[in-house]
């Protein structure tokens, strides 16, 4: 059942940039009993083991995210690091994760409703306009709501990036790209807490592992179909996804 959720979601996800990391959180807490804050690093492990599997097929069609992609990974990669120590340090409890989770779910969603991609002969003034320090800077505080989530950033660059202008045959890559690198960063940062914490902190080796391989196979193929895919019925319905997801953990932060 994991694997098979796994895939479903990358299929989904991965031509939008984004592993699935996101949506599969709530399936650890809820169906797999993954405890918290063990959860996060489970989710990078996720994102580590089901990325390259998008990232090899991206490139045998020629999509690398060009200079996008070390823009993302200078930024994230410290955020994470940060983010892993905020979670660990900060909010190890469910109620105020649950509600993290849900300030960062529910806004990404509705952006991810309610933007609309550039045509493709339309202009994208904005997103060339963005400077490339901005972008980093952007990048590192993403990178840290990542690192205390588990999803690598990518899954907030991915659809601002988009929305900014960009098409996502540019953003998609690089955004994996950056949720592979921020990601393995993550997990090797919270297996060293690990040795000094008394909760669990640290991966769940075999629920990520095989989580990862569903999602390996199915950001091979969800990043085959990108070209066959309209850019807005992708936002559409992850957008509608992560919103529900989002409510529910807010109830239950809340509640």
């Amino acid at each position: 059942m994991a694997l098979a959720a796994a895939y479903l979601i990358a299929v989904i996800t991965t031509p939008a940039g984004i592993s699935g990391a996101v949506l599969l959180l709530p399936f650890q807490v809820s169906v797999l009993g993954t405890p918290s804050p063990s959860v996060t690093p489970t989710n990078l492990l996720y994102n580590v083991v089901s990325t390259p599997g998008a990232l090899y097929r991206y490139w045998r069609q020629g999509q690398t995210g060009g200079r996008l992609a070390p823009l993302l990974i200078a930024g994230t990669l410290p955020g994470v690091i940060a983010g892993s120590f905020i979670r660990v340090m900060l909010v190890p409890g469910p109620r105020v994760f649950h509600v993290l989770v849900a300030a960062v779910l529910i806004p990404l969603g509705v952006w991810l409703l309610l933007s609309r991609p550039a045509p493709d002969n339309g202009p994208d003034r904005w997103a060339r306009q963005i400077p490339a320090p901005v972008l980093v800077v952007l990048a590192v505080v993403v990178g840290c709501v990542g690192g205390i989530y588990g999803i690598g950033g990518g899954a907030i660059l991915a659809p601002a990036l988009i929305g900014s202008g960009r098409k996502p045959s540019e953003v998609a890559p690089a955004a994996l790209a950056s949720t592979f690198v921020t990601s393995a960063a993550g997990v090797i940062t919270f297996t060293i807490l690990s040795l000094h914490q008394h909760i669990a902190v640290a991966p769940n080796w075999p629920t990520g592992i095989a989580l990862g391989l569903g999602g390996l196979a199915g950001g091979y193929t969800g990043a085959r179909i990108q070209s066959r895919m309209p850019d807005v019925l992708i936002r559409r319905i992850v957008g509608a996804l992560v919103i529900a997801i989002g409510a529910y953990y807010l109830s239950s932060g809340l509640g």
